[in-house]
């Protein structure tokens, strides 16, 4: 078993760190990150046989890349270590299985303790793993360094608290609790990306609500405000755990639609590479609930004839076969909202389609 040459850092002297995979998918620092004082396998099964012979504080474990089944890799993982904190490092398309992993149990115990967020600093990798139990989150130092001058003597729950809030505000849609047009743009990146390697798809659906300038204007900015957030609410319920809703101005959203990461089997991926030059089937499915949901539902606040009266019009682009990159998606799904604009409203179009309006595709 043949460990990596790295060299002794002070950041890390008083713990006993171990890293599993490929650094370069984690840090966006990787010279610094090779001056980390802790020991670094490539593969699992040399991780976890370093974990039985060495009492380990941490293991980090860079999912990108990894070939086994990866639930049972952790659980050997966690038998091998002696109580030692085990945390993943993960792209922020793969957030929906960490999540999933840190809510399993073992023995008593958590599988997983933690997650973060990559590509991240080494100086905030040394941070984690030798700050205090409150720190020990995946928080960006900027956002520490906030909180440290907002707020120089509060409580470690309020100084959490307001962490925690400030977080949000860098991924979230203040008004829907959506995620916002920052964290649309680099999970868009990272997921095409992705899909780019594994053969994978992504459709990009972009609408907005019809005659949203003529409530706003005619009930109010509050009455469009609650528009907006019983919209966010019906997209999100109609929608699967691992898709991605954002709002990115205005009435305008944005919902991703990708491979599951919990979808392996040999019939999943050959059915995926086969529809290829066809828009996915679920996304279409989706869109057509959400619009049939957002058709019937009940809004009192526009008067006694509210009920049922907002319509959206939309545009779904998929990659591969619309487009390369985010940039291009959207301006293809923008071209296809204006044109289901100019054809009546209330219509989802599909981009190079015979089949214009979802509506017309079984």
């Amino acid at each position: 078993m043949e460990t990596d040459d790295i060299s002794i850092s002070s950041g890390l002297d008083s713990c006993e760190v171990l890293l599993i995979g490929d650094l370069s998918r984690a840090f966006s620092d990787i010279e610094a990150a090779m001056n980390l004082s802790c020991e670094v396998y490539a593969n699992m099964l040399d991780g976890i046989e370093a974990a039985s012979e060495k009492d380990f504080g941490v293991i980090g474990v860079v999912v990108s890349g990894v070939t086994s089944s990866l639930d049972s890799a952790l659980e050997s993982l966690r038998e091998a270590s002696s109580g030692a904190k085990i945390f993943l490092l993960v792209q922020m398309h793969e957030e929906p299985l960490a999540m999933q992993l840190v809510g399993l149990g073992y023995d008593g115990g958590a599988l997983v303790d933690d997650y973060l967020i990559c590509p991240i600093e080494v100086e905030r990798f040394c941070k984690f793993i030798t700050g205090s139990p409150s720190e020990k989150k995946s928080i960006p130092a900027q956002i520490r360094q906030q909180v440290s001058t907002i707020t120089p003597a509060v409580s470690d729950r309020d100084a959490e608290m307001k962490i925690e809030q400030l977080e949000k505000l860098a991924t979230e849609d203040e008004l829907t609790g959506l995620k916002n047009r920052r964290y649309m743009w680099e999970f868009s990146k990272q997921i095409i990306e992705r899909a780019r390697k594994e053969n994978g798809q992504v459709t990009l659906l972009m609408f907005d609500i019809d005659n949203f300038k003529h409530y706003n204007d005619v009930y109010g900015h509050s009455a469009g405000d609650k528009i907006l957030k019983q919209a966010a609410i019906l997209m999100k319920r109609c929608c699967r755990d691992h898709d991605v809703v954002g709002r990115i101005g205005g009435d305008e959203f944005v919902v991703i639609f990708w491979d599951d990461p919990r979808r392996k089997s040999v019939e999943e991926e050959t059915e995926r590479r086969s529809a290829a030059a066809e828009h996915p089937k679920e996304a279409i499915f989706i869109a057509k609930r959400f619009r049939g949901e957002l058709n019937k539902t009940e809004f009192h606040l526009l008067g006694p004839g509210g009920d049922g009266v907002l319509t959206i019009s939309g545009g779904l682009a998929s990659f591969p076969r619309d487009g390369s990159t985010m940039e291009e998606l959207l301006q293809q799904a923008d071209e296809a909202l204006l044109e289901a604009k100019h054809s009546g409203k209330n219509r989802i179009y599909l981009v190079g389609m015979p089949e214009s309006d979802i509506s017309d595709v079984e």
